[in-house]
């Protein structure tokens, strides 16, 4: 292991803290390491992972594909771009397709056509929001610790609060072409927003004739429950982004606007060299028809709700559990105190897990995991939590360490 860990020191840019496993094969929502040690994985490569480590029909379409044709350009027609693209349309309602290679390309995308379509300047995003490290992708979200030494930024995005109408209703002004935000936010904690509020967005941005942007990046393909965020809630944006799950682990992304709005894209106005290239539009298609064939969005909301109900009698048992939140396979557990500690007692029991915004622990496993699964997962999180406690001074009246409150 020290041998990797130098290596990587000395040849690859330092910008991730990494935890020290090499894992070097997968198989659904197990992985295993060098040491042929077995973890059960609770965040499929950052929410990537919907249909597990090396679905069958995932390997062989990419082990066909890449037998026959891997790129060409966009030079040139693609079939499987073009059978993507038409997938995705029915199963929107009527979006069309931009491809690109990541989540905060497809973020870019969007921004350049509000300014082509809208023709003003201005973008409304939320505080503790996550949209990229890109210029444009950075520039919209809403954090500062990713912000601080990049600084200046891009002009004209404004940051509002995540779930105020009140707050939306001030900001919006004749130079905004649009308000993005992510349905539920992700790397903010998994915040899932008050009751009506996406619906009373949408109304806002009809009312004032300015685009809804949904960032899709963590919450699409079936994450939470339905194949969009926005079909759970019911509520249509003007354009919204995928990437994440949409490739099973190969890099793609996709921007989707209804016509009207990608109509103003014009030859010349966007484009990728890699956006959309027959090896991984093979792969995303294969991709969306496992989600449907194995009823994997069915489960998600399913399984969720069960994960959830198991975390919430962890809550009921440890006092250092102070909320669990989430939709379908979209999970936040919010401890009274950093989880970054709990991460790594997690490795030693085989069981990853990740820490985000200090004190949620993010579940975002396969879809494929099972209730057996769920139940082991639980089973050593209450050993954790328990060994934690078991050294924390007593609690006080309210139930809570004094060194939390």
């Amino acid at each position: 292991m020290q041998e990797f860990i130098e290596k990587d020191r000395k040849y690859i840019a330092q910008t991730y803290s990494r935890l020290p496993v090499v894992f070097k094969e997968g198989k659904g929502v197990i992985l295993r390491d060098i040491e042929d040690k077995e973890y059960i994985d609770c965040i499929a490569g950052i929410a990537v992972l919907n249909l597990g480590h090396s679905h069958p029909r995932i390997v062989e379409a990419i082990a066909d594909q890449a037998s026959r044709l891997m790129h060409t350009s966009n030079l040139y027609y693609i079939e499987n771009q073009i059978s993507l693209a038409e997938r995705l349309y029915k199963l929107s309602g009527g979006y069309r397709s931009f491809f690109c290679n990541s989540g905060a390309e497809a973020v870019e995308s969007a921004l350049k056509l509000t300014r082509k379509y809208s023709g003003r300047k201005e973008i409304i995003a939320m505080k503790n929001s996550f949209h990229g490290r890109t210029l444009g992708a950075l520039s919209a979200t809403g954090q500062e610790k990713y912000k601080r030494d990049f600084e200046p930024l891009l002009q004209w995005f404004k940051h509002i609060e995540y779930g105020s109408l009140t707050a939306l209703e001030k900001a919006v002004s004749g130079d905004t072409g649009a308000v993005i935000l992510e349905p539920i936010q992700g790397e903010g904690g998994i915040i899932v927003p008050p009751r009506d509020y996406l619906r009373g967005v949408r109304e806002i941005c009809e009312d004032k004739d300015v685009l809804l942007i949904f960032d899709e990046v963590q919450t699409g393909m079936g994450r939470v429950g339905e194949l969009f965020a926005w079909q759970h809630f019911e509520v249509e944006p003007d354009i919204f982004t995928l990437a994440k799950a949409l490739g099973s682990g190969l890099p793609i992304g996709a921007m989707l606007a209804k016509a009207e709005v990608m109509e103003a894209f014009k030859p010349g106005d966007h484009a990728s060299t890699f956006g959309g290239n027959p090896f991984a539009t093979r792969v995303a298609g294969e991709t969306v028809d496992v989600l449907h064939d194995e009823k994997l969005i069915g489960a998600s909301k399913r399984l969720g709700k069960y994960f959830m109900k198991r975390l919430e009698e962890l809550k009921e048992k440890h006092r250092l559990v102070k909320e669990v939140r989430g939709r379908g396979m979209m999970i936040g557990l919010e401890l009274n105190r950093s989880c970054l500690g709990i991460v790594n007692q997690g490795m030693k029991l085989g069981l990853l897990l990740n820490c985000i915004h200090d004190t949620t622990l993010r579940f975002t496993p396969p879809l494929v995991i099972t209730e057996v699964q769920i139940d082991e997962v639980i089973d050593r999180l209450d050993t954790i939590l328990g060994e934690i406690e078991r050294k924390l001074p007593p609690a006080n009246a309210r139930g809570f360490p004094s060194e939390v409150e």
